[in-house]
């Protein structure tokens, strides 16, 4: 099984650096090309499916890479969605990490219940898709922690609009590609 994990496209909120989290903010024109892009990084593969956070950034971004691909738009799972980050959200992203720089901001989701709901989603999608390979839309923060859990590969940050690939090889998943490029 290979997955490909999708960070929607951009938002204004990602473009005027806020915290976006939970806010269910829509694609500006910029993150549907971004969304046409990824599907340019997805075509040397063979997909079975498209998925996506139930957020509305991310299932456009699924309907145009499902559409890219010549493919049908699968669920959203709400275990994807992205760390609700409670107050915070709508604050500036740099100044905010810059405050909390471990990531523990008050009121936010703690970032093990995050991964925690994504591997229940994952699991969710292997009992519906079995051995398949599928296009996972969902967001930067979910994202980076679940492939740093699942890979042990560092991760820095998750650009929008960008594949990052895995591979499952028994119990074990292997990195191939972070932000659209190959890895090792």
């Amino acid at each position: 099984m290979t997955l490909a994990f999708i960070r929607h496209g951009q938002t204004d909120w990602n473009r005027d650096d806020r915290i976006q989290g939970s806010s269910d903010i829509p694609l500006n024109d910029t993150g549907r090309e971004q969304a046409r892009d990824a599907v340019e990084m997805l075509a040397d593969w063979s997909w079975d499916a498209v998925v996506s956070s139930p957020l509305s950034r991310a299932r456009e971004t699924a309907q145009i890479v499902a559409d890219g691909l010549g493919l049908p738009l699968g669920p959203a799972y709400p275990e994807l969605a992205e760390r609700d980050y409670g107050p915070l959200e709508g604050a500036p992203s740099t100044e905010t990490m810059a405050r909390w720089p471990r990531r523990d901001y008050p009121g936010a989701e703690p970032l093990d219940a995050v991964v925690e709901r994504c591997l229940r989603g994952l699991a969710r999608i292997d009992e519906d898709y079995p051995d398949q390979n599928v296009v996972v839309v969902c967001h930067g923060t979910i994202m980076k922690y679940t492939l740093i859990r699942l890979t042990g590969h560092p991760v820095d940050v998750i650009l929008n609009g960008t594949v990052s690939a895995i591979e499952r090889e028994g119990d074990a998943w292997r990195v191939l590609t972070i932000n659209g490029e190959p890895v090792g």
